[in-house]
């Protein structure tokens, strides 16, 4: 029998800097949660609204997997590679940190906010060159389907890849469809994050940016109540 866990949307840590309003799903900074952690390989899975102009200055990561989708606005992207990008809707970048990189993010424009989920995966494999990718991921191409926009390196499934076993998917899903999504292995959970809409699965209702984690099933199904943003991640849960 599957296990759930359920993480509705004001459960999440909350900070508000002025510049940044952030809001954690798990664990990050001056928040702190011991029954949120992680969820397996998923570490970090933070909701940044970033004031116009703002941004984190230049700071260093290492040895994790760090994807960044665009909700709304426009983020400018620089680090120790040299790359210097703007990231847009629709748009994800993956930087695998590996034996370690500087980076800084900004909204890159001066009159609006730019909205950001950033998520942080572990890695599985230390040390390695660090990398960068980015590409856009067309919302016609996820209409009632999984569009895969993150998967490990070492096979050959689409999206851009990262150093562990793990896959981001994205769903724009109509009122009244259902997707279903098999699991690859039984070591593996499915965490879902609701963007937007309404959604149920296994009896329970999610609302906008509620969550739900599920473990011990061979396979996950989604079914909007209303148009829905969807977004699941598949990560080992040995970690």
């Amino acid at each position: 029998m599957s296990n759930t866990v359920f993480h509705s949307a004001d459960t999440r840590g909350h900070a508000n800097h002025g510049w940044l309003n952030a809001k954690h799903s798990f664990s990050f900074a001056g928040h702190y949660d011991p029954e949120r952690i992680q969820f397996g390989a998923l570490r970090v899975l933070n909701d940044d609204i970033i004031a116009p102009g703002m941004g984190f200055g230049k700071h260093p990561h290492d040895n994790m997997e760090i994807i960044t989708i665009i909700l709304d606005g426009a983020l400018e992207h620089r680090d120790s590679m040299g790359h210097g990008e703007v990231i847009n809707p629709d748009e994800v970048q993956v930087m695998s940190a590996g034996s370690g990189i500087f980076h800084s993010e900004f909204n890159h424009n001066k009159d609006r906010e730019v909205n950001v989920l950033q998520s942080w995966i572990f890695t599985k494999t230390h040390n390695v060159e660090p990398r960068y990718d980015q590409t856009r991921f067309p919302e016609a191409d996820r209409v009632n389907k999984w569009q895969t926009l993150v998967s490990p390196i070492d096979n050959e499934d689409p999206g851009l890849k990262i150093h562990q076993d793990a896959w981001m998917y994205r769903s724009k899903l109509e009122k009244g469809n259902s997707i279903t999504h098999a699991l690859h292995t039984d070591r593996h959970g499915a965490y879902i994050f609701l963007i937007n809409g309404k959604v149920t699965i296994d009896g329970q209702e999610l609302s906008r940016r509620d969550a739900m984690g599920i473990t011990n099933a061979k396979d996950v199904t989604i079914t909007a109540s209303e148009d829905s943003d969807v977004l699941m991640y598949e990560v080992p849960m040995d970690y």
